[in-house]
């Protein structure tokens, strides 16, 4: 069995979900299908989250209106016959009439979260309807009923293996279509919740290691992920191959094609992830799998929104325990360390989340003098053993000639260099980058 996953553009048109049917149907093993909401859809289900928290009704009732209006329009062109128009429109006014009764009732957090849920709930509604509209045997899968995360908000693999196995062993083994949603999951309470944004690309991971698929396949818009970013960037090409190991890097600082966590449920099991493009589905994409044979620099990817921090202590720099202390500082506050240089008189990190960086900057003071630099972006350069290659580091530090460096980070992975620059010189660095160490034809 394969796992399928959509993304929101390739569910986001009627004619793309169209797309999304003729490759699932033509699939040649039984398959899970997992979607995402239609494009817009979470941004617009988060403004009227927001809206009912800060108490603006009105506001909330507009943003409600405003997304009805969208599916309003959508299903009557992805449905042609009667009785498919009329189940998708009352699918449709199930969840809308769920919305607007939010808007009579106390919010909490918990409902936020219900509301999150409406996109994925309706895709896989609508997409499930149009199967049936075309004859094709499927079968409806309520993520909910399997997918869920334990009191520390991580993925009960266990859990989930055991319940989805228990699921699909009801079925007769004619029955070889799924549809289920992605991103949407039961928290520890039993409540809904969800697995945070990108989560869908998780929850296709997470549902292949569970059952030991053959392969994960991540459909979306362009044709695999590519050795640099393509919109900044004059001139990029799609990577044929990549290890869990360099993949993982490259999601974790900023290729937007994977969700950073996908990697590693697929990782642990041995499943081959593939990166498709719905709209070109002929093309090659990205392999990712457990080796691959050529070395040297694959691909190039930016983290935006980091703040570096550097504390200065020459009295107690060398003292035992002291970086274990500041370590524990950034463990109380919960917030993960991308990068760490250290000299005899300082030490240097990088965060990306600030949520608690005043009380953080107030702890790390008892320890010296501490400078914040903010609006910071990590670049990070992977490839195959490129840590153990001489010749590697003197490319990347030769290609970002004129670039301030503010932190530089080589040997702690064999996959990866990665360097801080100040965020308004990143697209020159990511330029410069790229007409440096890759070779062009």
């Amino acid at each position: 069995m394969k796992i399928m996953k959509f993304g929101g553009t390739s569910v986001g048109r009627p004619e793309r979900m169209h797309q999304v049917k003729d490759l699932v149907t033509s699939s040649e093993e039984p398959t899970i299908v997992v979607l995402s909401a239609l494009s817009g859809t979470t941004n617009a289900l988060t403004s009227i989250g927001e809206a009912l928290s800060s108490g603006d009704k009105a506001l909330a009732k507009k943003r409600i209106d405003e997304l009805h209006a969208h599916y309003l329009d959508f299903y009557p062109k992805l449905l042609s016959s009667e009785a498919g128009i009329q189940k998708a429109k009352e699918i449709v006014q199930e969840h809308f009439e769920f919305l607007n009764i939010l808007l009579k009732i106390s919010f909490n957090e918990a409902l936020n979260l219900d509301i999150l849920a409406q996109g994925e709930l309706l895709s896989t509604k609508l997409f499930f309807t149009l199967l049936e509209e075309h004859g094709i045997k499927a079968n409806f899968l309520s993520a909910l009923d399997f997918m869920s995360i334990d009191i520390n908000g991580e993925p009960e693999l266990d859990k989930i293996s055991e319940r989805l196995k228990a699921i699909l062993a009801e079925y007769d083994a004619d029955q070889t279509l799924f549809v289920t949603q992605g991103y949407i999951c039961k928290n520890h309470r039993n409540e809904v919740d969800n697995l945070k944004r990108g989560g869908s690309d998780y929850t296709a991971s997470l549902v292949a290691a569970a059952i030991n698929a053959s392969v994960c396949e991540i459909w979306t818009d362009i044709d695999g992920m590519h050795n640099n970013d393509p919109r900044i960037v004059d001139r990029t090409r799609p990577i044929a191959e990549l290890s869990f190991d360099e993949a993982a890097e490259l999601a974790y600082f900023g290729a937007k094609i994977l969700h950073p966590a996908s990697i590693w449920p697929a990782q642990q099991f041995n499943i081959p992830v593939r990166l498709l493009n719905t709209m070109e589905p002929q093309a090659h994409g990205t392999l990712i799998k457990a080796e691959v044979p050529s070395v040297g620099v694959k691909a190039i990817a930016a983290k935006d929104g980091i703040t570096a921090i550097k504390i200065k202590s020459s009295r107690m720099l060398l003292a035992y325990g002291f970086l274990r202390k500041v370590f524990e500082i950034f463990e109380k506050y919960k917030t993960p360390i991308d990068m760490i240089t250290t000299s005899e008189v300082a030490v240097s990190v990088t965060i990306d989340e600030v949520g608690n960086l005043s009380k953080i900057i107030k702890e790390l003071e008892a320890f010296g003098m501490v400078e914040v630099d903010s609006d910071q972006a990590i670049i990070c350069i992977v490839g195959n053993k490129i840590a153990e290659d001489e010749g590697t580091l003197k490319s990347v530090l030769d290609a970002l000639k004129g670039i301030p460096v503010r932190m530089l980070s080589y040997g702690g992975s064999r996959h990866n260099v990665s360097v801080l620059v100040d965020s308004k010189v990143k697209k020159q660095a990511l330029s410069q980058l790229n007409e440096g160490v890759f070779v062009w034809n």
